[in-house]
Order: structure tokens, then C-alpha cells, then sequence
């Protein structure tokens, strides 16, 4: 299974963004899938995950109440959407199963600024 992200940019602080991860292969309709982000000189990290089935969702701490995973799986797409975004989400955002066992795409830029 191959990952695509997208919907990254420059954004000010307070603004929000729709990131989009689309999966080649539908087995990865069958997989928990996550969000995560590394900021520049940090590990990586994770920020949400959703069942297979999106009836469950879980998030990081400090985005709880700010961001929202999604998926359709008719389109093989997870998405998560960023609002109230501060300059600490900065960082390029990659998606993966949520055990992070598939391949990592290239990520999105995310880049807030005050």
C-alpha cells in the first residue's frame, strides 16, 4: 500500500487546513490509520487515529478539541481536518496505519505562522 498526502501550506495562526491521505490499495480500508507529524529537530509523532470502520477516533493531547480524523473508505482517503492551528503544529504531517507498519509517504508541509 502506497500513502499520498496533501493539503498542506502556510497558514496563520488561528487559520485551519484539510489535510487528504489517499491510499493506492484498498486493504487499507481494512487497517486502523493514524496522523502523524514531525517537527524540524523532533521525532516523530502521533497525532490521531480512526478504526477501520471510523467509528472510533483518538487523539493526541494538545489537539484534542482542534483537529478531526476522518475517512472515507469508498475513496480510500483518510483525512484530517486542522482548525484553530498553532505555530507548535508546524511540522510536516505523514499518515500510516496506526501501528505505522505501511511505507511512509512523502508527508505534507504544514507551516503556521504568527
Amino acid at each position: 500500500v502506497q500513502l499520498v498526502e496533501s493539503g498542506g501550506r502556510l497558514v496563520q495562526v488561528g487559520g485551519s487546513l484539510r489535510l487528504s491521505c489517499v491510499a493506492s490499495e484498498r486493504a487499507a480500508n481494512d487497517y486502523a490509520m493514524a496522523w502523524f507529524r514531525q517537527a524540524p529537530g523532533k521525532e516523530r509523532e502521533f497525532v490521531a487515529g480512526i478504526s477501520w470502520n471510523g467509528e472510533s477516533t483518538w487523539y493526541e493531547d494538545s489537539v484534542k478539541g482542534r483537529f478531526t480524523i476522518s475517512r472515507d473508505n469508498a475513496k480510500f482517503t483518510v483525512y484530517l481536518q486542522m482548525n484553530n492551528l498553532k505555530p507548535d503544529d508546524t511540522a510536516v504531517y505523514y499518515c500510516n496505519a496506526d501501528s505505522a507498519f505501511l511505507a511512509w509517504g512523502q508527508g505534507t508541509q504544514v507551516t503556521v505562522s504568527s
